[in-house]
């Protein structure tokens, strides 16, 4: 199969936020519970079609744990897009989010990145209003603001179909 662009996106935020619930839900389309946690980095490959393009995505679920984040510049090199998760649930992790972008702005790359809060299935532990993580994602100049629930399925599609969007408007897609 040819493709018309092939995509580095990589998955952001805080240890225990859902990122890796959230990648496996989108590849698999089922949502595990059981995850540990991630060491480093895990690398997936999902295949789809937006706009008759043909469009593979490298998913890189990067580890949230402090003591990974040196290694953060190195694995963001030649991204393309970016999902800065935070959970609802935990009004630190949004907070966390600067540092987090921090360290991808001193590569000096500029990619489109959606904040995403993540676990909205947990509306009854919610610390964080859908309004401040809007606010919060203008305020930063993030690409666009959603809350997905990896455990509902909800949102989670199209979160990367509106990242691959902004990826296909941001990039020349005549390279493969």
């Amino acid at each position: 199969m040819s493709f018309d662009a092939i995509f580095k996106v990589c998955i952001f935020g805080d240890a225990g936020c859902g990122k890796t619930a959230l990648a496996k839900r989108y590849m698999t389309n089922r949502f595990v519970s059981d995850t540990h946690m991630t060491i480093g980095v895990s690398l997936e490959t999902k295949k789809l079609k937006i706009d008759k393009k043909n469009i593979k995505l490298q998913i890189w679920d990067f580890g949230g744990e402090e003591r990974f984040r040196f290694f953060l510049g190195g694995y963001i090199k030649g991204s393309h897009g970016g999902i800065m998760m935070y959970d609802i649930t935990n009004s630190a992790s949004l907070s966390h989010v600067d540092d987090w972008l921090s360290v991808i702005r001193e590569t000096n790359q500029d990619f489109p990145i959606v904040l995403t809060g993540g676990k909205e299935d947990l509306e009854e532990d919610r610390q964080v209003s859908i309004e401040e993580g809007n606010d919060f994602s203008k305020s930063r100049k993030l690409s666009t603001f959603l809350e997905t629930s990896s455990k509902s399925g909800h949102n989670v599609e199209n979160l990367f179909e509106t990242l691959t969007t902004l990826m296909l408007e941001t990039y020349n897609t005549s390279w493969r």
